[in-house]
């Protein structure tokens, strides 16, 4: 049964939540042709699958109350997109793929810690998604760190 959705801060969390799970697939999916380690490609492999087990719950939830999916911005997909296609071809070490795949994490816990903040009428299934988010971001930034 399908439900309606009359809380706008849950339409808008929801999509935000749901736009960051596509970005970071896109760029963990981007970087993983350049990973030779299999130690490396596992850990990039079972948080991808995390952020597409969240998109996934964020794109049940936006089809239960009738709501569009919303994709990250263009422009912040085509920026992410060549900024990484620029370092990739300067380093494409380990390192270097680590810094950015921190980098996107630290942009996401900002941004999805802010929607928190901002649409505290949200429910609270949206809003424990987005903490699970959240909590995704800092885990693969804390198992990031052994390839600095």
């Amino acid at each position: 049964m399908a439900l309606s959705c009359e809380n706008q801060d849950t339409k808008d969390l929801l999509k935000y939540c749901n736009a960051g799970c596509k970005m970071a697939t896109d760029s963990i999916e981007q970087v993983m042709e350049y990973v030779k380690s299999s130690k490396f490609r596992k850990l990039l492999q079972k948080y991808n699958e995390k952020h597409v087990q969240l998109g996934e719950k964020c794109h049940h939830m936006l089809n239960r109350f009738h709501l569009e999916e919303e994709d990250p911005s263009p422009m912040a997909k085509a920026m992410s997109y060549i900024s990484t296609e620029m370092k990739m071809l300067v380093n494409r070490d380990e390192k270097e793929i680590a810094k950015i795949m921190m980098d996107g994490c630290n942009m996401g816990i900002q941004s999805l810690s802010g929607y928190l903040n901002q649409y505290k009428k949200a429910d609270e299934e949206c809003r424990k998604v987005t903490e699970d988010l959240i909590d995704a971001e800092f885990s693969f930034m804390k198992e990031l760190r052994i390839y600095l």
